[in-house]
C-alpha cells in the first residue's frame, strides 16, 4: 500500500482508522495525521479513543472537543510545508450531543432538554451515544471546513469497540430507538387527546411504573415531549454522513494486529466495509515482530542453542540462539497469517509495521510511525 500516495492525494478529504481494541488506532492515526501535515496538508485528527496517549504525544496538555494546533511540525521529504498544519481533538460525546440540541431547539426548549436527568444519562452512557456522536461531529467538522476550508483532511480514529463495525451501526440504532415504538408510546399522553388514555395504556403506564418508577417514567416522557421536534433531524444527519463515508473523497484503513484473532477481526471490517460499499483504502498490519539479523534460520539456532547447553548450561550464546530462533519462528508465523488474510482478500493492499523498541510518547515516536507505515 502506498501510503504517501493516499495522503498526498488532495481528492482524499477523510482517512477512517478502524478495528478492534488494542491495535494501535490512535498511534496510527496520530502518525498519519503528522505525516500528512508535516507534507503540506491542513489536517486535524479526531480521537476517540479514552486513552490520553495521543495529547501526550503530540505535545498538548488536554484534548478535548475543540481542535487544538499541535505545534512543532517540520518538513517531511518535500522541502518547504507549503502551509501544512495539525490540529488534534478528542470528542467530548455528552458535549457534541449538547451542541446538536442547541444547534436545533430554541433556546428555551434546549434548556428544558439540557436539565432533563433522562438526557443527561442518555447523553452520557447510553449504548451507541460515542459512535453516533463521533459521526455527528465528522459531519461537522466536514461541513465547516467545505464552508471556510479550515482543513483538507480529517483523519479519524474510531472507538475500541469490541464488535467490528458498532462504528457505522450504532448511529442507526440510536436513531432508531429515538424514533421507535416505546418512544411514541411516552409521546401519547403528551400529543394526544384524552380519550388515548385507554385501559391498555394505563395498564401499561402502571407496568413502567413499577419497572422504572415514577420519576423516571415521568423524566423520560417530559424529555420525549420536548426532544419530539428533533427526531427527525437526528435521522438525517446519520444518513448523510453514513452517504460522507460511501463518498470517493473517504478511506477507510483497517489497523490489525499479527494475530489470529485481530486478522480475523480484520477479514470481518474488510467483508463489511465492501458489503457497505465503503470505499477501503488497505490493510495496516501493526506491530510486526521485526525480521532478526543474520542468516540463521529458526530451525538452525534451535539446534545449536541445544548443542551448546549440553556441553554448557549456562552458556550465554545459546540463550541468545534460543531468542533468535524463537523471533524467527514468530517472523514466520506471521507472514504465513498475512500470506492467508491476502489470499483470502487479494484486492486489499498491505502495509506492515514493524513494532518499536518502546511506546510512542512524542512527536519523533509519530514521526518514526508515519515513514514505516510508508515503507521509508
Amino acid at each position: 500500500m502506498d501510503v504517501d500516495a493516499l495522503i498526498d492525494d488532495p481528492g482524499t478529504g477523510i482517512i477512517v482508522c478502524c478495528g478492534s481494541g488494542g491495535v494501535g488506532k490512535t498511534t496510527t492515526s496520530a502518525a498519519l495525521a503528522l505525516r500528512a501535515a508535516e507534507r503540506g496538508r491542513k489536517v486535524v485528527v479526531l480521537t476517540i479513543d479514552p486513552a490520553r496517549r495521543l495529547a501526550q504525544s503530540m505535545g498538548i496538555e488536554q484534548l478535548d472537543n475543540t481542535p487544538r494546533p499541535v505545534s512543532g511540525l517540520r518538513s517531511n521529504g518535500r522541502g518547504n510545508r507549503k502551509g501544512g498544519r495539525l490540529d488534534a481533538m478528542m470528542l467530548d460525546m455528552k458535549r457534541t450531543f449538547d451542541e446538536v440540541v442547541e444547534s436545533q431547539a430554541t433556546p428555551e426548549k434546549a434548556k428544558q432538554i439540557l436539565e432533563n436527568p433522562f438526557y443527561i444519562a442518555l447523553s452520557s452512557s447510553f449504548a451507541g451515544t460515542q459512535e453516533y456522536m463521533a459521526m455527528e461531529k465528522l459531519g461537522q467538522i466536514h461541513a465547516e471546513s467545505q464552508r471556510d476550508g479550515t482543513y483538507d483532511l480529517i483523519v479519524v480514529d474510531t472507538p475500541p469497540s469490541r464488535s467490528a463495525l458498532d462504528f457505522l451501526d450504532a448511529p442507526e440504532r440510536l436513531s432508531s430507538f429515538l424514533d421507535g415504538r416505546f418512544i411514541r408510546l411516552l409521546l401519547t399522553p403528551a400529543k394526544g387527546p384524552a380519550k388515548m388514555m385507554s385501559a391498555g395504556f394505563g395498564l401499561i403506564t402502571s407496568a413502567l411504573n413499577k419497572i422504572l418508577g415514577a420519576q423516571v417514567l415521568r423524566d423520560m416522557q417530559t424529555f420525549v415531549s420536548a426532544f419530539d421536534t428533533l427526531f427527525g433531524g437526528f435521522r438525517q444527519r446519520a444518513q448523510r454522513t453514513f452517504q460522507l463515508l460511501q463518498a470517493d473523497g473517504t478511506a477507510f484503513l483497517v489497523v490489525a494486529a499479527p494475530e489470529p484473532d485481530a486478522l480475523r477481526e480484520a477479514a470481518y471490517f474488510v467483508e463489511r466495509l465492501g458489503e457497505e460499499r465503503m470505499p477501503l483504502a488497505g490493510l495496516i498490519v501493526n506491530r510486526a515482530t521485526p525480521q532478526p539479523r543474520g542468516t540463521l534460520s529458526g530451525d538452525e539456532a534451535m539446534a545449536a542453542s541445544a548443542r551448546l547447553r549440553k556441553r554448557a548450561p549456562d552458556s550465554l550464546t545459546a540463550g541468545l540462539l534460543r531468542l533468535h530462533a524463537d523471533q524467527t519462528r514468530t517472523v514466520e508465523r506471521e507472514a504465513l497469517l498475512r500470506a492467508r488474510f491476502a489470499a483470502a482478500h487479494p484486492q486489499v493492499p498491505t502495509a506492515v509495521v514493524p513494532a518499536l523498541a518502546g511506546d510512542v510518547h512524542d512527536l519523533a515516536g509519530l514521526r518514526q510511525v508515519g515513514q514505516l507505515l510508508a515503507g521509508a
